[in-house]
């Protein structure tokens, strides 16, 4: 994945934060994020490494974002992928110029995709040695 041009770590950080300042606050999906999250310094850090390593090639993200999501998935809606993508949007366009911050919504479409179909299927997941690993179980029900 190549490197976006215009993008740098402080401007990642300053987006990072107006966006989860407005999940934070927001009815639908805050509750959730706001129960799951102790420590939003330390989230705040870990996303801005997350859009760093997607946008900037950087490396810096060293996670595994869908067992993150996984345990939460019983209280996740497809209302609230389209809640968060919405305030993506607006974070992105208040913070990025309008190339940067439509491929930065290309990216998080595809990333709430990925999510949605994995928390649609039945999953296991699988530790070892600090290792995740999904076990599709069965389709759930549509």
């Amino acid at each position: 994945m190549d490197r976006i041009e215009g993008v740098d770590e402080e401007g990642l950080a300053r987006l990072v934060g107006r966006f989860y300042a407005a999940v934070r606050a927001d009815a639908l999906i805050g509750p959730v994020f706001n129960d799951a999250i102790h420590d939003w310094p330390e989230h705040l850090e870990k996303l801005t490494a997350f859009w760093s390593s997607l946008m900037l090639t950087s490396g810096r993200y060293k996670g595994t974002p869908m067992a993150a999501h996984l345990k939460h998935r019983a209280r996740l809606t497809p209302a609230m992928f389209e809640r968060w993508l919405a305030l993506w949007q607006d974070a992105t366009e208040a913070e990025m110029p309008p190339g940067i911050a439509s491929a930065m919504q290309a990216k998080a479409q595809r990333i709430a995709e990925s999510f949605k179909l994995a928390l649609s299927l039945k999953l296991e997941t699988v530790q070892r040695e600090g290792e995740v690993s999904w076990q599709r179980l069965s389709r759930s029900p549509s």
